[in-house]
């Protein structure tokens, strides 16, 4: 079935309901590989996807136009998710140019044999008609790699974004309004958090490049596309690159004979004010991908250790290391734990880390008890909590409006996910 963002513009992806892990992110929906096809006087295909998944591109074109009359291959990203079937793509399309930046024709070279490939070099000066549309460009290096860019039809005032504003979401509809909308935002967000946080100070320049044009709908990567709510999903990307912070407190942790688990029950009570919500994780059952969504937006973080052979658990180490990574912004943190007879253990190495990740620390020294916490202890652990909610409310400034409006949407879907 032929799926059509606008007259002549067709959408020819593939939808990959079974992938589960992207580079240790965990894709419980799924996601989609976003495929673009203008037919005009001249046509011109925008992106690829998935090498695995290219004889379904190659099939989707086919029932808009022969392959042979496809005068353009426009690839805004040379990551192998959206570049792995160039190499099918541009031998099938035997008459077409693929147009590009400089940087991505240097890197598609360093993936695969570009030697009979017909380049057309871009910059953001280029126009390219089609006919009755147009192909400009915007450079976006570090959103999220140096390549990267967007291709714009300011006929249709339609954006095609690559990465930016994507989900990891497997649907077979196609557009924001035909699925519930805190669904997709909520994926948008797990997206956001888990690739594009880190380079959150180049995303919000792109967005002020951005905001010169007049868009009405935005064509991603990955996920459904945005022809309802391309409001909703700009004004969130405004509140996520600075990691706006909610009156949340986020507590993550590992513990070996509960100990450590104890004080995380105790902070966790503690915290449990009016008008702050508490995240409680414990990691041998939560993992990666839902913490650096917690981050995004909490206002405070908790992570907690017993000491083992030195240090923290592999769990700890791998959770601390991973948003050290993402670089969540603006965050006040403490750390916890137990131990046995090293007292400069665990929790020590997690006040490092938090240190590293420019946290704010609201203690020079981890709270700790030594083997199993005594009640004078769980009752410090539990102020200690108090003192994270009220930091919560003091960091946000009540200032979260953004969340209720697509949470308060749930009321116009019904159970079956269907528009009322």
């Amino acid at each position: 079935m032929k799926v059509e963002l606008k007259k002549g513009i067709y959408w020819v992806g593939y939808t990959d309901w079974d992938i589960r892990d992207f580079h240790g992110y965990r894709t419980n929906r799924g996601s989609s590989y976003n495929a673009y096809m203008i037919k005009d006087e001249k046509i011109a295909v925008i992106d690829s996807v998935k090498a695995p998944f290219a004889k379904h591109l190659l099939g989707n074109i086919a029932i808009i136009a022969a392959l042979d009359k496809v005068d353009y291959v426009v690839c805004n990203h040379a990551e192998p998710d959206h570049s792995g079937s160039l190499p099918v793509l541009m031998e099938a399309c035997v008459n077409a140019e693929l147009i590009c930046n400089e940087k991505c024709q240097k890197t598609l070279s360093m993936y695969y044999d570009t030697s009979k490939w017909k380049f057309k070099i871009i910059d953001e000066s280029s126009r390219i008609s089609l006919g009755s549309h147009t192909l400009t460009f915007m450079n976006t290096p570090m959103a999220h790699w140096p390549e990267s860019m967007f291709t714009y039809i300011p006929e249709e005032k339609l954006l095609f974004s690559m990465d930016a504003f994507g989900q990891h979401y497997a649907r077979s509809e196609r557009f924001d309004d035909e699925v519930p909308i805190p669904e997709v935002m909520e994926e948008a967000k797990t997206y956001y958090a888990n690739i594009i946080m880190l380079y959150g100070k180049q995303v919000a320049k792109v967005l002020e490049r951005a905001a010169g044009l007049d868009i009405e709908m935005i064509a991603p990567g990955h996920g459904v596309i945005w022809r309802k709510n391309s409001g909703l999903i700009l004004e969130a990307y405004k509140r996520w690159i600075v990691c706006k912070a909610e009156p949340k407190v986020l507590i993550f942790f590992d513990s070996m004979w509960h100990s450590t688990e104890k004080l995380a029950d105790a902070i966790y009570e503690g915290a449990r004010q009016p008008g702050v919500s508490v995240r409680k994780y414990d990691l041998k059952s939560s993992n990666i991908t839902v913490l650096a969504d917690e981050a995004l937006d909490c206002a405070v973080l908790a992570a907690g250790s017993p000491t083992l052979n030195k240090g923290m658990m592999p769990k700890v180490a791998e959770a601390l290391n991973y948003l050290k990574g993402l670089a969540p912004e603006g965050k006040a943190a403490v750390a916890f734990g137990s131990y046995g007879w090293a007292k400069k253990g665990g929790a020590h190495e997690i006040m490092e880390c938090l240190k590293a990740m420019n946290c704010e620390l609201l203690s020079e020294e981890p709270l700790q008890s030594q083997f199993v916490p005594t009640e004078e202890i769980l009752r410090e652990a539990k102020e200690l909590g108090k003192k994270l909610a009220q930091k919560a409310l003091e960091n946000c400034n009540g200032d979260y409006e953004l969340l209720e409006e697509w949470t308060n949407e749930k009321s116009a879907w019904d159970k079956s996910g269907k528009a009322l």
